[in-house]
C-alpha cells in the first residue's frame, strides 16, 4: 500500500477481478470466517452508528430447505449448491440499541413514534451494510452471489416471525468459494461521464 492506496492485487480481489458466482466448489466456509466477516463489516459507517443489519447464515441443508419455498425457481439450485446462504435483514427496532451505540445524544428519541422514518433509515443503512458485507467477504477470500428473486413476506414468516418479529429481509447472498467454470463474460459498466457529474 502506498500513501493509503491499496495495491493492485487488493483492488483486483475486491472489485476489478471479483465476480458474482452461481457455481460453487465443495468447500466448507467455517464459522470463524463468518464471525470475522461480521466483525469487519460492522466497523463501516452507518447513520448515527445505527447498525440495523441482522444476518442469518444458513449453513445446513435443513435451514436451506426451509428457505426453498420462498425462492424464485431460478434461485433454488443456486442456494442449494452454495456452502452458505445469508439472509440480510434489517431490524425495525434498531433505535432501541442507540443508547449503547450512540450514547452522547438521545438519538433514540429521533425515531420513537415515527415508523416511516425508522423504516427508511433501517432499509437504507442495512443496504449500505450489505455492500460492506460483499466487500468484507471478498477481502477474506470468499466469493459472493447476491440474490433478489424471493418472497420477502414468506422469508420473514419462516425465519423471523417467532423470535424476531421486527426484522425484515432485504436481500440474500450466497457465500463460498466459486467455480470459475460457468462464469459468463463480465457485463459492461457505465462510464464515468455516463454516471457522474463534476459540479
Amino acid at each position: 500500500m502506498t500513501e493509503g492506496i491499496l495495491n493492485q492485487p487488493a483492488l483486483d480481489q475486491l472489485f476489478l477481478e471479483a465476480r458474482t458466482h452461481v457455481y460453487w466448489q465443495d468447500r466448507r466456509v467455517d464459522d470463524a470466517t463468518l464471525r470475522r466477516l461480521y466483525d469487519l463489516l460492522k466497523m463501516a459507517p452507518t447513520s448515527v452508528n445505527c447498525n440495523p443489519l441482522r444476518i442469518h447464515f444458513l449453513r445446513t441443508s435443513e435451514a436451506k430447505a426451509r428457505l426453498m419455498p420462498a425462492l424464485a425457481e431460478g434461485n433454488r439450485q443456486k442456494v442449494e449448491q452454495a456452502p452458505v446462504t445469508a439472509i440480510l435483514a434489517y431490524d425495525r427496532r434498531f433505535h432501541d440499541h442507540l443508547p449503547e451505540l450512540f450514547p452522547h445524544v438521545d438519538a433514540r428519541a429521533w425515531f420513537v413514534g415515527d415508523e416511516p422514518h425508522r423504516e427508511e433509515t433501517a432499509f437504507r443503512n442495512s443496504s449500505l451494510q450489505g455492500g460492506y458485507f460483499i466487500v468484507a467477504a471478498r477481502a477474506l477470500g470468499l466469493d459472493v452471489g447476491p440474490l433478489s428473486g424471493f418472497d420477502n413476506d414468506m422469508v420473514d414468516s419462516l425465519f423471523f416471525a417467532e423470535r424476531h418479529p421486527h426484522y425484515r429481509s432485504n436481500f440474500l447472498c450466497n457465500l463460498g468459494y466459486g467455480h470459475e467454470a460457468g462464469l459468463r463474460p463480465r457485463g459492461p459498466r457505465l462510464s464515468f461521464d455516463q454516471a457522474c457529474a463534476l459540479l
